[in-house]
């Protein structure tokens, strides 16, 4: 196949291009600051010559969007929303114009579109989704992502929970912190985290492409959300830490403004369930949490 990933050269970009060159595919990275043979310069808001390298493109995947490991302030807010909602719409405006279009084009999503919720297991039919700054951003994601219907492009948003790698993401800083005596349980540590190994995610992704009933939004994360305390309890054993202090509400609020990041991070509580993959079929290599950690933490 020939994939093209925009937005493609961070933690989960890097682990696609990686998976689909691994079966010989053929992949090309849509970016800012292209530095390699297969990386094409954009700028995520203009129609440019990348745009050729989506027509006759088996797959699109973009990823493009401002990190929200970041402080809520007003210039901040307006880049997370623009760098969703701009990159989505050029590159619809690129799909229109291709000859040949893409078969599939798989949006990221995100599953904290969902309300916070400690007993409420949301799939993609029964999910409650609320209203605040970060759904909102999710729902006008996806809004902007679904709103043209291009014949024979089959389109399929990524709700994805928190993707526990090595290489990226959240999970190299649980490791850091439970080393250093720091991996207690977060508030309350009743809320709810959707996880899911990297590896999963790629499947998740190829998957989805040799599925062609697979479309509209699709929770990527494994089957068995664990609450935030049980999570610090697996790093700690797994790590063989034999304690590890709690944080409380105001300290997480002190230490987030020294972090430059939001408490809204560690203290929501996302409890979502992969339904369309479970109900179609899908294998994970990874359904619970301390298969993954032993693997990531042998890796």
């Amino acid at each position: 196949m020939k994939v093209i990933i925009a937005g493609g050269t961070g933690f989960l970009g890097e682990s696609l291009e990686k998976y689909f060159r691994g079966k010989n595919d053929q992949v090309f990275i849509l970016t800012r600051r292209p530095k390699r043979d297969n990386e094409i310069y954009w700028d995520a808001r203009t129609l440019g010559e990348w745009k050729n390298s989506i027509d006759g493109a088996d797959v699109l995947i973009n990823l493009t969007g401002k990190s929200v490991d970041c402080r809520y302030h007003e210039k901040n807010k307006k880049e997370i929303y623009t760098s969703r909602i701009y990159s989505t719409r050029i590159l619809q405006q690129a799909v229109d114009q291709c000859a040949i279009k893409p078969k599939i084009w798989l949006n990221a999503a995100s599953a904290t579109i969902y309300v916070h919720s400690e007993t409420q297991l949301n799939t993609e039919e029964n999910g409650i989704i609320g209203d605040d700054f970060s759904m909102n951003i999710c729902k006008s994601w996806e809004k902007e992502f679904f709103k043209i219907d291009n014949k024979n492009v089959r389109k399929a948003a990524l709700r994805t929970s928190i993707v526990l790698g090595n290489n990226g993401g959240a999970f190299p800083k649980l490791r850091t912190i439970t080393k250093f005596g720091l991996g207690g349980k977060h508030g309350r540590g009743e809320q709810k985290v959707s996880w899911i190994h990297i590896d999963d995610f790629c499947k998740a992704v190829e998957w989805i492409i040799d599925h062609e009933d697979a479309s509209g939004p699709i929770n990527i994360t494994a089957p068995n959300p664990v609450s935030n305390e049980d999570l610090m309890k697996k790093m700690r054993k797994h790590l063989k830490i034999p304690f590890g202090l709690n944080a409380p509400v105001w300290q997480l609020e002190i230490a987030s403004l020294f972090l430059n990041t939001e408490t809204e991070l560690l203290l929501k509580s996302r409890n979502v369930y992969p339904g369309k993959l479970t109900r179609n079929g899908f294998r994970f290599s990874y359904p619970e949490l301390d298969n993954a950690l032993t693997d990531l933490l042998n890796n």
